[in-house]
């Protein structure tokens, strides 16, 4: 939604276009943008395919150390939390669980079971 007074800025600030004329720039400005988005698809897609699904360590902006650090204990640390209990799932299965005990991962006390059915 357009706030009112942005609406008011704009309608002061322009001259009105004939109705035609903003049709058809609508139109054209469409097929770009669906053009665009359809490309940008294709590109994640192929980059997928090709392995690069993982740009920033393909780029080497990522260290191989972050890159083999689990998910979960990547985001225990980027929120902060030092102790945490992590599921991990893989369609309705429940794939591994692991503590994070003061930032490290603790896989000592759990055992892992894949044929648990959440």
């Amino acid at each position: 939604m357009i706030h009112k007074w942005w609406h008011r800025f704009v309608r002061k600030r322009t001259k009105p276009i004939p109705e035609d004329t903003a049709v058809l720039w609508k139109r054209r400005l469409s097929i770009v943008y669906g053009l665009l988005a359809w490309n940008a698809f294709g590109i994640v897609l192929y980059s997928a395919f090709k392995g690069k699904t993982d740009w920033a360590h393909y780029y080497g902006i990522k260290s191989d150390e972050e890159y083999s650090t689990p998910p979960g204990q990547a985001w225990a640390s980027t929120l902060g939390i030092k102790n945490a209990k992590v599921y991990r799932i893989s369609g309705f299965k429940k794939v591994d669980e692991y503590d994070i005990i003061d930032g490290q991962v603790d896989k000592g006390e759990v055992e892992s079971r894949t044929d648990d059915i959440i």
